[in-house]
């Protein structure tokens, strides 16, 4: 006698099944995908943004359970919108801001001042206004990247400004534990915000990566936003650096 095999179902929880996740940045690009895939596993999402207009239609689209619009480099606004959070959160990304490129000799010193600290003064006063509200290990995730770890012409300032972004994590990861603390560094993504910074040279942009990219094709907010959710859930993970480049930082483009 012989008996057929049963196949049994297999169900998967969603991997943030009633978490909270913010994300800071969140009405565009990475922090817009980030937020759906975080809702589309389970989470409740919260979102800012500095457009009205934009953060609304963006928090109908991920169903975001709470939106605040303000620039996060306002300090007391910040202040106020953690002060505002019910507690606990889970996880809070911040993908706010953007780097800054151009020949150093031209740029003035406010220019350079804020070049080379906005990133970690914008990590530094989330964490100081989140350390709280956020779950013992639970997480903050940054943004960094690998474009300016090659000195070159055009970067200008970018490439300190990148490379004081990894120990910075690290020491914030000790000073927060067991809070987790861990950083994204993206080659070029193909988001609203490439497209504003290259113009009329974006697709030919896209066609030199799909070119020499060892993976064949260009990075998307997408595939940055499934990094994320997986740094959020791995518990094992914080005050690391996580490229995700496509292999960029290793090829001429």
């Amino acid at each position: 006698m012989t008996s057929a095999a049963t196949s049994v179902p297999t169900h998967l929880e969603p991997e943030l099944a009633g978490q909270t996740v913010v994300v800071i940045g969140g009405s565009a690009g990475i922090g817009l995908e980030t937020a759906r895939r975080a809702r589309g596993e389970g989470a409740r999402v919260i979102i800012t943004g500095r457009n009205p207009d934009r953060l609304k239609q963006a928090a109908l689209e991920v169903g975001a359970e709470r939106t605040a619009a303000f620039d996060a480099n306002d300090a007391a606004a910040l202040k106020s919108f953690f002060q505002d959070l019910p507690t606990p959160i889970d996880h809070v990304m911040v993908t706010a801001g953007s780097p800054t490129y151009g020949p150093l000799l031209e740029m003035d010193t406010a220019k350079v001042r804020e070049a080379i600290s906005g990133h970690v003064v914008l990590g530094l006063e989330v964490a100081r206004n989140a350390a709280d509200k956020i779950r013992p290990g639970g997480t903050l995730l940054l943004m960094g990247g690998t474009g300016g770890r090659r000195v070159g012409h055009g970067l200008g300032i970018a490439s300190a400004a990148t490379a004081a972004l990894p120990p910075f994590t690290a020491a914030l990861a000790l000073e927060l534990a067991p809070v987790r603390i861990n950083l994204i560094a993206a080659g070029f993504v193909d988001t609203p915000l490439s497209a504003s910074v290259l113009g009329d040279r974006l697709e030919e942009r896209r066609n030199e990566l799909r070119a020499t990219l060892p993976i064949g094709r260009v990075v998307t907010a997408a595939d940055v936003a499934a990094l994320a959710v997986h740094i959020m859930t791995n518990t094992a993970l914080t005050g690391a650096t996580y490229d995700i480049d496509g292999g960029q930082q290793f090829v001429s483009s």
